[in-house]
């Protein structure tokens, strides 16, 4: 973990509206987490179904959310440090799809008696837990609408753009690209596609000079070419400023 005085929740909503917290709301987010549980490898942190009384913040690494239907395993989100994965399963109760991790993952757990006092005695703080999911809306109709209206590698190359601002964000990626431990078939998981295919598609947007997917990272070797393909316009995901992709 980091040095700062927040070294599990200083990633939440960094870059988008975290300077609207004050210390007090920064303490009471860290506070927040009573315990962390790591997984070394992949791992269903929760499953569909499941009842809950606590909400996961990802602390290191990357989470996605999964459902399996008719054998095949579709991603329809994927969450990066800072996250609150779960936060609507404090309404809700019980999720409609499964949590599963990638790679190595740290996680930090928030009981829903926290969060229930936030509510009652710190509104500022409870509206932007609840910008929080409604920044997960918004990712989620833009998924919905890329998957409608692109290609493969036009997903792929969007699916890229917006990790790659979302990890600006919050301190984790640089000009050149940023780590990323999905498999070829768990990007085709995320784009809508088969591995074979995928696998295509990423020697596509290689040899096309755009970007290479490989040991573990996104190397972006062409950003305007990346943005084009994808259709990437960063502003279904409020950030302060456009970062890197201006």
């Amino acid at each position: 973990m980091t040095s700062t005085p927040y070294p599990m929740s200083h990633r939440f909503l960094l870059g988008r509206a975290r300077h609207r917290l004050d210390d007090e709301d920064q303490r009471t987010i860290e506070d927040m987490i009573t315990d962390v549980e790591r997984f070394t490898s992949a791992h269903s942190v929760l499953e569909r179904g499941d009842v809950v009384s606590r909400s996961t913040l990802l602390i290191e690494g990357f989470v996605a959310r999964v459902i399996k239907q008719e054998g095949r395993r579709h991603i329809l989100a994927l969450h990066v440090p800072g996250d609150f994965v779960d936060l609507h399963a404090f309404a809700l109760k019980r999720l409609d799809h499964s949590i599963v991790s990638i790679g190595p993952v740290l996680v930090g757990y928030t009981p829903h008696t926290k969060l229930e006092e936030i509510l009652e005695t710190r509104p500022r703080l409870a509206r932007m837990l609840w910008f929080s999911t409604l920044l997960d809306a918004a990712m989620h109709r833009e998924w919905i609408l890329k998957l409608e209206h692109l290609s493969a590698d036009g997903r792929l190359a969007h699916l890229i753009a917006e990790i790659w601002q979302r990890l600006d964000f919050v301190g984790l990626a640089d000009s050149s690209g940023f780590s990323f431990p999905l498999t070829q078939q768990e990007l085709a998981d995320s784009c809508g596609t088969t591995a074979i295919h995928m696998n295509r598609v990423v020697r596509k947007l290689r040899e096309s000079g755009i970007a290479d997917i490989s040991r573990g990272r996104v190397t972006i070797m062409d950003k305007d070419a990346l943005i084009e393909l994808g259709g990437f316009d960063p502003s279904y995901l409020y950030g302060k400023g456009d970062l890197m992709l201006d």
